[in-house]
């Protein structure tokens, strides 16, 4: 018994230790769900400007009729109401609506045949439709359900010519079967809209897909959606992967997002784990580097570097001295992120290797240097693009050589505050040139030739003329350049895009409060991604990607 009560206490606990926290989290307003409700009412109109009515057909007494070729000619829906309800649906309802039709009739009366259309309206038309929200075995939100009701109050149609009076007496028959059958197809079709065609649009959220060809981002859902009176709750895993190993996870350790506006019509926030499993992704990949080399150096910087290590050089066989000069650049830990309400910064460990390149013989080693930066970061948004602006901010270089070097250098440092905590190479005895001229040039050449590169404004390094004397330079870093230029889209349908975007940093991560407008109606995306008819024995068609970022 005592054993039973402990598990009951800690059951709480344990649930909220089990539970992940969202490296992304977003959040739809009423605000934004008006907006949805004007986009939904068009699409609703147009689902319901489709139905489809069977032919009616009967006899009472000495009166046949055949009614066919039911076509609704317009609608009008004067209040409708799209409101959430707690804690998983959302509710739509239509009241007083009126909708006209018009079909074809054939009519036998005794002796007396007639044919033609009759116009006929149908008033008070009421529906209510709940939409539960949930999470799929994918991790995608979907439309898991749906329940509707509708009613219409009365109906009238109106008949011309010589037997008008006759059938305006008969006319009960056919306006009882007519309200009937169009009421019986009311719900079937908007049921066919949420759970399949607004279903197909929620398909177009970006859930498991490849950023590039070395990273991927994993958008799927935590939980099922959290439904509020006010606002809808979306999270999301917002992991990047290394595709070489995508079942690896790197582990969220980072304060959950936690959003509490509601001004705007949606919210987006990422923790700093987003960003993190980004940079360790391409670590993991290897294409954190960069490879400068003869004519790709600087040639002020390799005058410069050349008299540093003048001494070295000169103990060096002939053939070596006027060897070209190599400048590796190695990112040697995975870069991490730290979001302030005074900004955000990106602390980074790199090593960079000065080597002389002798064509035909191996590289000579004229120094490694273990580097510290800090970068500082502008988060912004470009369309559903997150795009991210880097810039140098704090740089420290000391040697893995010399502790002469490394003592010079810190002393030259000594302004700068550290960049982070990284652990300091074993120095040894080696008495290298020191590195305080150094100080100033490799942070130039940083912000001149590197920082551009990696914010995908500059042009990567052109490989060098082919052939000797030396091989071509490697622009490693151009994965995530070309990441930070074109960002990485945020999980939104397909035609809904932001307006009027602010980014606000707190403590642990950063929300994107933005307004929402539709590039393109449900009806186009849906069209856009209807699976065509294919002729017997063609492929079926390739399946769409609409989420490529």
């Amino acid at each position: 018994m005592a054993a039973g009560s402990l598990l009951l206490l800690l059951l709480p606990w344990l649930a909220a230790a089990s539970r992940s926290p969202p490296g992304c989290k977003i959040r739809i307003t009423s605000k934004g769900l008006e907006l949805v409700k004007q986009e939904g009412l068009r699409f609703v109109e147009q689902e319901l400007e489709n139905i489809t009515v069977s032919d009616l057909h009967g006899k009472e007494g000495q009166f046949h009729y055949n009614i066919s070729q039911v076509r609704v000619l317009d609608l009008h829906l004067p209040f409708s109401d799209l409101h959430f309800q707690p804690r998983q649906h959302l509710s739509f309802n239509i009241i007083n609506a009126s909708i006209s039709l018009r079909f074809r009739r054939q009519l036998l009366y005794w002796f007396f045949y007639d044919i033609g259309s009759i116009n006929a309206s149908a008033d008070g038309v009421q529906i209510h439709t709940v939409l539960q929200l949930s999470k799929d075995e994918g991790g995608r939100i979907k439309i898991s359900n749906m329940s509707c009701n509708a009613s219409i109050a009365r109906m009238h149609a109106g008949f011309s010519g010589t037997l008008r009076k006759v059938y305006e007496f008969l006319s009960t028959f056919i306006i009882t079967g007519m309200r009937y059958l169009l009421s019986q197809q009311i719900c079937p079709s908007l049921n066919h809209a949420g759970l399949v065609l607004l279903n197909s649009v929620l398909d177009t959220v970006p859930v498991r897909n490849y950023v590039d060809e070395h990273i991927g981002i994993d958008y799927s859902l935590l939980r099922d959606p959290v439904v509020s009176t006010d606002t809808l709750d979306l999270d999301f895993k917002g992991m990047f992967f290394y595709r070489g190993k995508e079942e690896q996870e790197l582990e969220n350790h980072a304060v959950e997002p936690v959003i509490k506006e509601t001004e705007r019509m949606v919210y987006v926030a990422f923790s700093e784990y987003f960003f993190d499993s980004a940079m360790h992704s391409y670590f993991q990949a290897g294409v954190l580097a960069m490879q400068l080399e003869g004519d790709k150096v600087p040639k002020d910087l390799e005058v410069l570097l050349r008299a540093t290590f003048f001494g070295t050089i000169f103990m060096l066989s002939p053939g070596v001295v006027d060897a070209p000069l190599r400048l590796e650049l190695q990112v040697s830990a995975p870069p991490r992120c730290v979001i302030k309400p005074s900004g955000t910064s990106v602390s980074v460990s790199a090593l960079l290797n000065i080597s002389l390149v002798p064509p035909g013989r191996p590289p000579v080693q004229l120094s490694s240097m273990a580097m510290e930066t800090k970068l500082s970061a502008k988060v912004f948004l470009h369309g559903k693009a997150l795009r991210v602006l880097l810039d140098l901010r704090r740089f420290r270089i000391y040697s893995k050589q010399s502790a002469l070097e490394s003592l010079a250098v810190s002393g030259a440092g000594a302004a700068l505050a550290p960049c982070g905590p990284a652990p300091r190479p074993a120095l040894t005895p080696d008495l290298s040139p020191q590195l305080f001229s150094l100080q100033a040039p490799l942070k130039t050449l940083l912000q001149l030739t590197i920082m551009p590169i990696i914010n995908g404004r500059g042009a990567a390094p052109a490989p060098a003329t082919p052939g000797p004397p030396h091989p071509p330079s490697l622009p490693l870093f151009l994965p995530l350049a070309e990441r930070t230029k074109k960002g990485v889209q945020i999980p939104l349908p397909e035609g809904m895009d932001f307006t009027r975007e602010v980014v606000t940093n707190h403590a642990g991560f950063l929300t994107v409060g933005a307004d929402l407008h539709f590039s393109k109606g449900l009806r186009e995306v849906i069209e856009k991604y209807r699976p065509a008819p294919t002729a017997a024995g063609s492929p079926p068609p390739a399946a769409p990607t609409p989420h490529s970022l």
